[in-house]
Formats: C-alpha cells, sequence, structure tokens
C-alpha cells in the first residue's frame, strides 16, 4: 500500500492540469515505474560527507560513515550525532524522486531500511518475480555505498600534516582530506532555525525580554556569519545543502563575549544600499561587473550569461548581507529612534519585529502597526529590489558607465527580487519601473 500510494501520488502530480494522459499514465505503472527506478537509483548516492561543499568543481568522493561508527572524541563533531542524523545525497538531482520513495516508512522504518535488511514481504511485494524483486531490492540498497578506490581532486581542500619525523623531510607527512560533513551540519541549521523560529523558544524569548519566569531555557545564537554554499544553484552540492537554500551557518571562533554588536551601523542611514557597499566580496563584484561592461564585450550569448552570472552574484551577496543582519540584531533593532531606513528596508531587515507586541505609547504602535501592514501587503521584496538596482546603477556611473538606465535596472531588479525575500516565503514581483 505505501509503495502504490508513493507512485500514484507521483502520477497525479505529473497529469496535474494535462487533459490526456498518455504515456505519463504508462510511466507511473506500478512495476515500469519501480523498474526506472532501480535503473536510475544508481545516479545518486546516500552520504554524510559531501565534497563538493568545499568546492563545486571538486570531482572526487564523497563518503558514507555513521556518526556512530566514529571514534567517540571529546570535542563536538559528527560522532555526537549517534544513529540520529539525516543522510544527505549527491549525484544527479533528476532522480532524486528515488531518494524520497526509499525514505518512505512502514511500520516505523524507511523502505531503505528493510530493504538493506532483505525483509522477505517487502520482496514479495516488488515483483511477482523473486529474482527480479531481489535485483531491485539490491539495487535500492545500493543507495549506500562506498567507492572501492576513493579519489581526492585538485580542487578538494587538501593539507600536509606532521606525522613523524623531521619537518624537512617529505615523507614525514601525510596529505588529508577534510570532509564537509552535512549531516552535521544539517543539524546545527536544524537547531539554530528553532531557536530563531521555534514556537517554544519564541515564547522563552517573550518571557526574557519582559523579565518574567519560563519553564524552559532560553536559547540563543549570537555573531552568527551565513554561508552560502552553491550560489544559485544549492542542489548542485547537495539535497540536504538545497534544503537549507545553501545557508550554513558559522559560529563565532571567538571567547565568549555577551557585548552584542549594536546596531549602530544601520542607524542614521537613508538607505542600507550605503552599506551594503562594504560587505565582503560585494565591492569586487561590483568592480568586475563595471570592468566587464566598460570593456564594451560583443552582444553574444557568452556576455549575456557572463553579465548574468555576476548580477546573480550581486543577489546571492545581498541576500547573504539581509541574513547576518538579521541573525546578527535583537527583532525590533529598527524601533530605535536613529533608524532612518525606508520601512520597506526595516521590513527586510528586521522581518521578526512583526511577532513583536506593538508598544503601548500610541505614536510608536501607529509606527508598529504600519510595519506589519507592509509586511503583510508584501510588496517590500520589489521595493528593495528597485533599491539594489538603482545603488547598482549609481556604482556602475560612478565606475564611468554613464549610459545605464531603466533597461540595467529592470535587469538588476529581476535578478534581485528573489533573493530579497530569502528566506521569507511572500510574492515575488519585478518592479515595473526605476529611475534613471
Amino acid at each position: 500500500m505505501a509503495i502504490a500510494g508513493f507512485i500514484e501520488a507521483r502520477r497525479e502530480a505529473k497529469l496535474k492540469g494535462k487533459e490526456e494522459e498518455g504515456d505519463i499514465s504508462t510511466k507511473y505503472d506500478y512495476g515500469a515505474w519501480l523498474a526506472d527506478a532501480a535503473r536510475r537509483v544508481g545516479q545518486i548516492q546516500a552520504v554524510t560527507h559531501v565534497l563538493k561543499a568545499t568546492h563545486p568543481d571538486a570531482r572526487g568522493s564523497s563518503l558514507h560513515v555513521r556518526p556512530d561508527a566514529l571514534p567517540r572524541h571529546a570535542e563536538i563533531g559528527t560522532h555526537v550525532l549517534g544513529d540520529d542524523f539525516a543522510e544527505d545525497v549527491v549525484g544527479n538531482a533528476a532522480a532524486l524522486d528515488v531518494f524520497k520513495f526509499l525514505k518512505v516508512e512502514v511500520e516505523g522504518r524507511r523502505l531503505l531500511d528493510w530493504m538493506q535488511a532483505g525483509d522477505a514481504d517487502l520482496r514479495s511485494a516488488l515483483h511477482a518475480d523473486s529474482e527480479t524483486a531481489a535485483n531491485w531490492m539490491k539495487a535500492f540498497s545500493g543507495l549506500v555505498r562506498g567507492d572501492t578506490h576513493p579519489t581526492s581532486h585538485e580542487a578538494a581542500k587538501q593539507l600536509y600534516w606532521l606525522v613523524d619525523g623531521a619537518p624537512t623531510e617529505d615523507e614525514a607527512y601525510h596529505l588529508l582530506q577534510p570532509l564537509f560533513s552535512s549531516s552535521l551540519a544539517h543539524a546545527v541549521h536544524a537547531e539554530i532555525q528553532d531557536a530563531r523560529f521555534g514556537e517554544d523558544n519564541k515564547a522563552a524569548r517573550q518571557a526574557f525580554r519582559a523579565g518574567e519566569a519560563h519553564e524552559a531555557p532560553y536559547r540563543d545564537y549570537r555573531n552568527l556569519v551565513a554561508r552560502k554554499l552553491g550560489g544559485t544553484k544549492p542542489q548542485n552540492v547537495s539535497q540536504l545543502n538545497s534544503e537549507r537554500g545553501g545557508i550554513n551557518y558559522l559560529l563565532a571562533s571567538l571567547p565568549p563575549s555577551w557585548d552584542i554588536e549594536q546596531s549602530r551601523k544601520l542607524l542614521n542611514l537613508e538607505s542600507a544600499m550605503d552599506r551594503l557597499a562594504w560587505f565582503p566580496g560585494v565591492r569586487d563584484t561590483v568592480d568586475q561587473l563595471a570592468s566587464f561592461l566598460l570593456s564594451n564585450p560583443p552582444p553574444t550569448e557568452a556576455t549575456r550569461r557572463k553579465r548574468t552570472e555576476l548580477a546573480q552574484e550581486l543577489g546571492a551577496q545581498l541576500a547573504i548581507f539581509a541574513v547576518e543582519t538579521q541573525v546578527r540584531f535583537e527583532p525590533g533593532w529598527t524601533r530605535n529612534e536613529s533608524c532612518t531606513l525606508p520601512l520597506h528596508q526595516q521590513v527586510w531587515l528586521d522581518p521578526e519585529r512583526v511577532e513583536l507586541d506593538p508598544r503601548p505609547e500610541p505614536e510608536l504602535a501607529a509606527e508598529d502597526e504600519a510595519f506589519v501592514a507592509i509586511w503583510e501587503f508584501g510588496d517590500w521584496p520589489d521595493q528593495v529590489a528597485g533599491d539594489f538596482a538603482n545603488w547598482l546603477n549609481d556604482r556602475l556611473r560612478s565606475a564611468g558607465l554613464i549610459a545605464v538606465g531603466d533597461a540595467e535596472y529592470r535587469h538588476w531588479a529581476r535578478h534581485a527580487v528573489a533573493d530579497a525575500t530569502w528566506p521569507v516565503p511572500v510574492r515575488r514581483r519585478v518592479p515595473k519601473g526605476g529611475t534613471a
């Protein structure tokens, strides 16, 4: 029933909105789909440690190592996850539906677990022919596999580690390749997201701010940095990285310091774009774009692709700038009387303010209500994208590109509007006009 239900759901989703079933319906026949899935499962691999997270062009081996099989070090590492860990998947994204199939649970266990255990009932359910069923189970079980000869790659991070002997002797070193633990990163991400957005911690946070007692502890992660892996295509790194939107939180590698950096750097500003210009990597990317356009490249597909890549990179930096601001400052920092940012930028950079109670003073309460109204209306991402496009045009003019205007504005805004909304799921539209 579980297998048939999954396949039927896939077929209905594929047929939705189509008048004729045709070959689609046949493709999702029980036996036909299983046969195809057993063939495609070899295109993906379940892993815990992902190579491409260190460099998207690395072509070596990713690994699957159960955390409970790792040495029990005193330091925090993947081993602390025990048997409660998320498996990641790398490979052809078009075959990820097979992974979803193998995650279907029956009596508290995944189909993958039943297959790896060689369950006789499952074998009978897959196919009437025992040999065919056994071959399919073997193929599906191969989702978790190791490379017979693991390989590294020149794009992978590597370091020489002195093991024994004199540092001047080459033989005294081992060449090590640190791998990114996607399973551990996913657990850390889930914990931080729960601390930021979970209802239980939200109640504890409100009690803390009100100076009231609360039955649960209040968790807070300060001075976080958000690193985006995979750029505009996080699925190219791995499945779990795609689920995180490419965002991987980095904890501050500093001794504890509870004097939080104040939001003064964003106070007394007419636009947050003035601060974006100083965000890491932004100036270099703008300079690359200006230099490229100043070279008067020919109107070819390669030129359009290069221009789009640089625009997408700036859009990604815009999103990271917003995320770092959101995690660095306490919700409600835009209530500071010295905050002169436009209201739509306040919503963009301080979205959790909508969860706060209005202030008791009538005038301030009216400001809080206006903030919530702009949030709910949902056009603030368009305005932010427009601010970004105008700011980028100004920077390009300063670099010597005089003839930038509405056409360029629309192009920059188109690539920024989705990143302006991340990670908040709101309507995404491109502004219709701009300023020259």
